[in-house]
């Protein structure tokens, strides 16, 4: 979906400008491309991405900030979270 595409991309393209180390700058960045994905959602009466899309989605979510360096498991144990639940907190898919 082009929608889709286009907001993984500009989550893509909006990575490098977060600081490594800056959990706070790497949620937002997080928060901002899921809160689009919702929207995404939304926009297709809530049956946008079926249950292997959604894995999808997250897995590259959490490809793209491993490939900026950000160490995704750590990140999300200082939180009390599960490496795999990175989006839960905002994601409506």
């Amino acid at each position: 979906m082009l929608e889709t595409d286009a907001v993984l991309d500009a989550f893509e393209a909006e990575l490098p400008t977060v600081v490594r180390g800056d959990d706070a700058q790497i949620f937002a960045v997080v928060e901002r491309d899921v809160r689009a994905l919702n929207s995404v959602n939304e926009a297709h009466d809530e049956c946008s991405f079926e249950t292997d899309e959604r894995e999808r989605l997250c897995a590259d979510i959490d490809e793209a900030l491993t490939e900026q360096g950000v160490d995704v498991a750590a990140l999300t144990s200082r939180h009390g979270l599960d490496r795999y639940a990175v989006t839960d907190q905002w994601r409506d898919w």
